[in-house]
Protein backbone atom coordinates (compact mmCIF):
# COMPACT_ATOMS: atom_id res chain seq x y z
CA UNK A 1 0.00 0.00 0.00
CA UNK A 2 1.63 3.09 -0.88
CA UNK A 3 2.32 5.59 1.91
CA UNK A 4 0.06 8.60 0.71
CA UNK A 5 -2.84 6.59 -0.31
CA UNK A 6 -5.21 7.51 2.27
CA UNK A 7 -3.39 11.30 3.27
CA UNK A 8 -6.29 12.98 1.96
CA UNK A 9 -8.32 10.99 4.54
CA UNK A 10 -7.02 12.56 7.57
CA UNK A 11 -8.44 15.59 9.09
CA UNK A 12 -6.71 16.43 12.26
CA UNK A 13 -3.82 19.18 12.44
CA UNK A 14 -1.01 18.42 10.49
CA UNK A 15 2.63 20.46 10.69
CA UNK A 16 4.85 19.40 7.83
CA UNK A 17 8.64 21.06 8.55
CA UNK A 18 11.20 20.62 6.48
CA UNK A 19 14.54 21.84 5.36
CA UNK A 20 14.90 23.71 2.23
CA UNK A 21 18.11 22.04 1.24
CA UNK A 22 17.21 18.71 2.36
CA UNK A 23 17.66 16.08 -0.71
CA UNK A 24 14.25 14.55 0.22
CA UNK A 25 11.86 18.00 0.63
CA UNK A 26 10.06 16.70 -2.53
CA UNK A 27 8.55 14.16 -0.55
CA UNK A 28 7.28 16.66 1.78
CA UNK A 29 5.86 18.59 -0.64
CA UNK A 30 4.20 15.76 -2.33
CA UNK A 31 2.49 14.40 0.92
CA UNK A 32 1.15 17.88 1.75
CA UNK A 33 -0.34 18.36 -1.70
CA UNK A 34 -2.50 15.77 -0.81
CA UNK A 35 -3.57 16.68 2.48
CA UNK A 36 -7.43 18.46 3.12
CA UNK A 37 -8.47 21.64 5.20
CA UNK A 38 -7.60 24.82 6.49
CA UNK A 39 -6.08 23.33 9.36
CA UNK A 40 -2.37 22.02 7.46
CA UNK A 41 0.75 24.38 7.54
CA UNK A 42 4.07 22.90 5.12
CA UNK A 43 6.62 24.74 6.66
CA UNK A 44 10.01 25.22 4.55
CA UNK A 45 13.01 26.08 6.91
CA UNK A 46 15.53 28.20 5.08
CA UNK A 47 19.00 26.79 4.70
CA UNK A 48 18.32 23.62 6.69
CA UNK A 49 18.75 20.25 5.81
CA UNK A 50 17.27 17.21 6.90
CA UNK A 51 19.62 16.50 9.78
CA UNK A 52 19.57 20.24 10.79
CA UNK A 53 16.21 19.72 12.14
CA UNK A 54 16.91 16.73 14.17
CA UNK A 55 19.72 19.68 16.63
CA UNK A 56 20.59 22.24 15.32
CA UNK A 57 18.88 24.81 18.14
CA UNK A 58 19.50 27.93 15.57
CA UNK A 59 17.44 26.41 12.87
CA UNK A 60 14.71 24.60 14.26
CA UNK A 61 11.89 27.17 14.14
CA UNK A 62 10.38 26.77 17.96
CA UNK A 63 8.31 29.29 18.24
CA UNK A 64 6.57 29.13 14.72
CA UNK A 65 6.10 25.55 15.90
CA UNK A 66 4.65 26.38 19.42
CA UNK A 67 1.53 28.85 17.55
CA UNK A 68 0.55 26.25 15.35
CA UNK A 69 0.74 23.99 18.25
CA UNK A 70 -1.35 26.74 20.39
CA UNK A 71 -3.46 27.37 17.61
CA UNK A 72 -4.66 23.76 16.62
CA UNK A 73 -4.18 21.68 19.35
CA UNK A 74 -6.84 22.76 22.26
Amino acid sequence: MPILQRADEIRSPVLVVHGEIAHSRYFSEDAFKKLKGDNKELMIIPGANHTDLYDNMTKIPFDKMEHFFKTNLR
